[in-house]
C-alpha cells in the first residue's frame, strides 16, 4: 500500500475524464442527474435513468431504461447496462462490459430450443470493480448480485442468479454457472469454471484452471479437474507424473510373471 501511494504521488495518472454533458449524448425522458455528473459523446441514456453525484460515463455507452447508478461511479467507453440494473457507489466498470444481458435459459421440446424469459435484474454493490469484456447475466426472476468490494478481472462470465459475496477476487476467464452461491473473501483464480447450483464457502480458494463440480466448504483451497482439496490434488498429480515409470515397472513385472508361469508349466509337464 505504501508503494502504491508513492507511485501515485511520483507519477500521477494523466487520464482526463469527461466533464459535463457532451452535446452528442442522448438523454431520454425523466432522466435524473446529480451534481457534477459527466456524460461522454454518443452515450445513450434511456428513460428513467438515475445517476447520482460525481459519476462519470465515458462515450459510446448504452444505459437502458430504469437503470440506477450511484455516486462517484466510473464507467469507461462502450459499456452496456441493460434495463433495471442497479450500480452502487464508487463502482468502476472497464470497457466492453455488458451487465444485465439475458441469462442462458432454454427448454427443448421436440428438438426445438425455446427461450425462457429472463425477467430479473443485476445488483452491483458499492466499491466493486469490473474488468473489460465481462458479461454478467440478469437473473431469471430475482437478482444476480455482486457483493460489496468484490474485484472482477477481464473476460469473466457470471451467469444468471449467481450471488457473489463481499471482497471476492474473480480472476480472468473465470466462468460461473447459474445459481451458484459464493461467500465472502473467496478467490477464483484464472480460468476456474464452476457447475451451477453449488455453494462456495467464505474464504475458499479455487486455484487456476480448477473445474469445480461440487460445493466447497468455507476456508478450503481446491485445485484440479475435478477440483479436490489442495493436498489431495497434489498427491494425485504426483502419482500421474509417475505413470510412465509405473507403466515400465508393471510391464517388467508382467514379463517376469509370464516367464515364471512358463517355467511352472514346464515343471508340471515333466512330472506328468
Amino acid at each position: 500500500m505504501a508503494f502504491a501511494k508513492i507511485v501515485s504521488l511520483a507519477a500521477p495518472t494523466a487520464v482526463k475524464h469527461p466533464k459535463g454533458i457532451h452535446p452528442t449524448a442522448i438523454l431520454g425522458k425523466d432522466v435524473v442527474l446529480g451534481q457534477d455528473v459527466a456524460i461522454g459523446p454518443h452515450t445513450v441514456l434511456e428513460d428513467n435513468v438515475t445517476i447520482q453525484d460525481k459519476s462519470i460515463i465515458y462515450g459510446g455507452c448504452y444505459i437502458a431504461t430504469d437503470v440506477k447508478i450511484g455516486k462517484e461511479v466510473l464507467i469507461y467507453p462502450n459499456v452496456c447496462l441493460r434495463e433495471r440494473v442497479t450500480i452502487g457507489n464508487r463502482v468502476v466498470i472497464q470497457s466492453g462490459t455488458v451487465i444485465g444481458s439475458d441469462g442462458f435459459g432454454f427448454i427443448t421440446i421436440e428438438g426445438v430450443h425455446h427461450r425462457i424469459p429472463q425477467v430479473g435484474t443485476v445488483v452491483i454493490e458499492d466499491d466493486v470493480e469490473i474488468g473489460a469484456n465481462v458479461a454478467i447475466d440478469r437473473a431469471r426472476f430475482d437478482k444476480t448480485i455482486i457483493g460489496k468490494g468484490t474485484k472482477i478481472d477481464n473476460l469473466v462470465h457470471i451467469a444468471h442468479n449467481v450471488t457473489i459475496g463481499e471482497n471476492c477476487f474473480i480472476v480472468a476467464q473465470v466462468g460461473i454457472s447459474g445459481s451458484t452461491s459464493i461467500g465472502n473473501n473467496v478467490i477464483l483464480a484464472g480460468q476456474v469454471g464452476t457447475v451451477g447450483h453449488i455453494s462456495i464457502g467464505d474464504n475458499a480458494v479455487a486455484m487456476a484452471q480448477s473445474g469445480v463440480n461440487k460445493s466447497i466448504p468455507a476456508g478450503v483451497t481446491v485445485w484440479g479437474y475435478p477440483a479436490k482439496p489442495q493436498d489431495t490434488a497434489k498427491k494425485v498429480n504426483a502419482c500421474v507424473q509417475n505413470l510412465p515409470r509405473l507403466y515400465n515397472s508393471v510391464t517388467q513385472i508382467k514379463k517376469k510373471l509370464e516367464e515364471l508361469q512358463l517355467w511352472i508349466n514346464k515343471g508340471q509337464s515333466k512330472e506328468k
